[in-house]
């Protein structure tokens, strides 16, 4: 396909539902009682049939390392799976590859059992979506379940079965760089997009070719690490876990999901491999869990550090604890034989977890059809096609926030002359961010390369690098991992800015885009201050003497604290890491094809001393008066800081426009409800701007007394309503006793009656109010 048509991809702009609109989950109807029973059947036989050393086998999952098609045979790998030892494989790409490997397993093994193939598909494959932190950020659920589809059907036709995917981990870190690869800090949000990710993946039929595994991850707390540091110690009460963390991990189990991804983390002292409570009590028993556990890359052995004993003595206790398959780490291949043989575990315990494998090749319709998926035909029409890349383009545009946008300044005249400067203003390997296993980096729409295709008829560009991404040179390899450089200039840097600056002067607007590269988030990217780097907030000062009108376009993978820079722009626009179509997604919205309609899935804090910072906290005996709050004002003997503000730089939910949306008091059908009632709350929402846009309209409530602390404010739904300028509409939420349970001081899940303040806003701290008394 030619680059041409990669950059002026005709946009298709996916309908906005509202969250009760949106698309709910697929009936499975092949999961019936006799389905079940056939399937039971058949691996009841083949387990009679299969060795220890096969069974064991079906538990390993090693990584393909650079495995060569025409040597599927004769490799390390090969042989093992020529013998029966190995249950799935995982980093393999392409149709042709997969389709080698598995002709060893189903015509070279002795019971010729289909392996199943896994990569991090997680924001999309070819195509590539914007990062999951940013395309929580559009609060489209049909949007979210799509991109998942899409990134099912490229998979599945280049012969991938199982995605390592959704990551749902809540997290009020923002030093953690995997929060990129999450859906924020809610609990509620995050619920409806793990459970919407599962259905795009899995669809209504696992074995109809072109819906994949999922696989919900980290189980459990791994976004909670003390210090925000990677792989960290975690330690919270239960009632958070139930009522904070664990939800969109349940809500991924309800739905559906075929396997769950231990953390690395402990919980209760124990790491999360090898805890029987989290595996087996809550996930198996409590949830009604049925498919398979995976650990994370090593995780058995990593067991060992945490001192749980040798590799032996945790992979007993893995497999206890309700652990299936062991990623990498061959623990369980190389020690569960001698375990059994000296009663460390049970042949029950090996015969379960070997069940529940072959259960999910079986439900992929492997044993039927090992070859369907994967094939090259059928990739090179389904990966990476023009519908794909517009739905990417689509989503990207919508996961954009306006975070600032002063005179007017958005959206850009489509004339003039607009100089567009930054580190990253040329860079394709940069936008799809991290985690973007599968992307072409190489030919990613770049900022430029977006404005030029779809302006430059009307608009002269002009362009300059102005800085590097950091000063330190070693600090900037650190950050160009996996091979996505930030193509350093080793010029000085008054150099740099002395061309960004001459070329600023010929424009009659400026855009910035600066920030973060990609892989300064995501896994192992921990940051311990997350502000811009000096380099770029020392350009955009210089830029700022020029007097010209600066739009900047913010790339990051988390929350960065932007109190330095925010009052130089005069807009900003979080862009996020946009995916392949990123340039064309950002040129959209910066000369108003798009209207922005992004929310922030996540608090951007003032300063790092803030954090963890996050809008559903709980209050305190001695909490700051509202007054003091407003005014940002220091109040002694009171829960506030001497140097600093209580509130956030921006809080949760908030997204501005290029319109304006007018909110109307709230009704309630009934104050005084009882018992099992639903009742219904409702706002006039009016767009009484000059521009056709989206609005997130937000339902937070509040418990006001309870037999625990209860939060200041809890999110329990939204809708993304479209309205054309002028245009009113009467919004209104259902409110059942389900929206107001929790998990009490006893692990109960139920309704206390009382007092709840119901608000309804634009984001988390902009709300009407309305008072309702609640009875039994």
């Amino acid at each position: 396909m030619s680059k041409k048509l990669i950059l002026i991809a005709t946009l298709a702009l996916a309908p906005m539902f509202s969250a009760q609109e949106m698309v709910t989950k697929p009936v499975q109807a092949y999961q019936t009682a006799q389905y079940q029973n056939k399937k039971k059947a058949f691996v009841d036989a083949l387990l009679a049939k299969m060795t220890l050393d096969e069974k064991i086998g079906q538990l390993n999952l090693p990584s393909s390392g650079d495995f060569t098609t025409g040597l599927a045979k004769s490799s390390d790998i090969g042989k093992k799976v020529e013998q029966g030892l190995v249950g799935g494989l995982f980093n393999i790409k392409g149709a042709d590859k997969i389709k080698a490997v598995q002709k060893v397993a189903v015509e070279n093994s002795r019971l010729k059992i289909p392996m199943i193939f896994g990569m991090d598909v997680i924001h999309g494959y070819e195509t590539t979506f914007p990062i999951p932190l940013g395309l929580a950020a559009s609060w489209d659920m049909n949007l979210v379940q799509q991109s998942a589809r899409v990134a099912a059907k490229e998979a599945a036709a280049d012969g991938i079965n199982w995605t390592f995917s959704p990551m749902v981990d809540i997290s009020r870190e923002p030093r953690w760089g995997r929060v990129s690869e999450g859906s924020g800090e809610d609990p509620y949000l995050g619920s409806e997009i793990s459970k919407n990710m599962v259905y795009g993946y899995q669809g209504k039929d696992l074995a109809n070719g072109t819906n994949i595994l999922a696989c919900v991850k980290h189980f459990a707390l791994y976004g909670a690490g003390e210090s925000g540091r990677d792989y960290n110690t975690v330690d919270m009460s239960h009632v958070r876990m139930f009522n904070e963390y664990f939800p969109p991990y349940k809500a991924a189990v309800d739905a559906g999901v075929a396997s769950v991804m231990a953390s690395f983390n402990e919980v209760d002292g124990v790491p999360a491999t090898g805890s029987r409570w989290l595996q087996t009590e809550v996930l198996r028993n409590q949830w009604k869990f049925k498919g398979f556990v995976v650990t994370d890359y090593t995780g058995i052995n990593e067991m060992v550090d945490h001192g749980m004993g040798d590799l032996q003595q945790v992979s007993a206790l893995a497999l206890k604890a309700g652990v299936d398959m062991d990623m990498v780490g061959e623990g369980f291949l190389t020690t569960l034989k001698k375990s059994l043989a000296e009663g460390k575990v049970i042949q029950a315990e090996i015969d379960m977890a070997t069940r529940r494998i072959l259960e999910a090749k079986y439900d992929l319709g492997l044993f039927d059809n090992p070859y369907k998926h994967g094939d090259a035909k059928l990739a090179s029409k389904e990966v990476y096609n023009l519908e794909n890349r517009n739905i990417a383009r689509s989503a990207a545009a919508q996961s954009m926030v306006l975070m600032k946008n002063e005179n007017q300044v958005l959206p850009l005249k489509k004339s003039g002359t607009v100089a567009v400067i930054g580190p990253l203003v040329n860079n394709s390997m940069n936008m799809a961010g991290t985690w973007s296993v599968a992307t072409k980096h190489a030919i990613s729409v770049n900022l430029m390369q977006g404005l030029q295709a779809n302006y430059g008829k009307d608009v002269k560009f002009l362009s300059a690098k102005g800085a590097n991404i950091d000063y330190d040179a070693k600090l900037e390899d650190i950050y160009a991992a996996h091979g996505k450089k930030t193509d350093r200039d080793n010029r000085s840097k008054e150099e740099l800015l002395k061309e960004a600056v001459d070329i600023a002067n010929k424009a009659d607007v400026i855009v910035l885009a600066i920030g973060e590269s990609a892989e300064m988030s995501g896994e192992s990217s921990s940051r311990a201050e997350i502000t811009i780097p000096q380099s770029q907030v020392d350009l955009l000062n210089e830029l700022k003497k020029t007097g010209k009108p600066i739009a900047m376009v913010l790339f990051t993978g988390r929350p960065l604290a932007l109190t330095n820079v925010k009052d130089a722009p005069d807009a900003i626009l979080n862009a996020w890491f946009a995916g392949s179509e990123a340039g064309n997604a950002i040129a959209d919205v910066l000369f108003g094809k798009v209207n922005p309609s992004g929310k922030l899935p996540m608090t951007f804090p003032r300063s790092l001393g803030q954090v963890p910072i996050y809008y559903n906290a709980k209050n305190t005996g001695r909490p700051l008066n509202q007054e003091s709050t407003d005014k940002c004002e220091y109040q002694r003997f009171r829960s506030n800081y001497m140097d600093e503000c209580n509130t956030p730089l921006y809080p949760f939910g908030y997204g501005l426009s290029y319109s304006k949306f007018n909110y109307s008091d709230i009704t309630v059908s009934n104050a005084n409800p009882k018992g099992n009632q639903t009742i219904q709350a409702s706002v006039t929402l009016t767009n009484s701007g000059n521009y056709d846009g989206a609005e997130v309209v937000q339902l937070y409530i509040r418990d006001m007394v309870g037999t625990i602390t209860r939060p200041v404010k809890e999110l329990k739904g939204f809708q993304k309503v479209m309205l054309k300028k002028g245009e009113s509409k009467k919004i209104t939420f259902d409110i059942t006793p389900e929206s107001l349970k929790f998990y009490n001081g006893d692990l109960k899940y139920d309704w206390e009656a009382g007092e709840f303040d119901i608000m309804i806003g634009t984001n988390s701290e902009e709300v009407k109010h309305s008072k309702i008394n609640w009875t039994k």
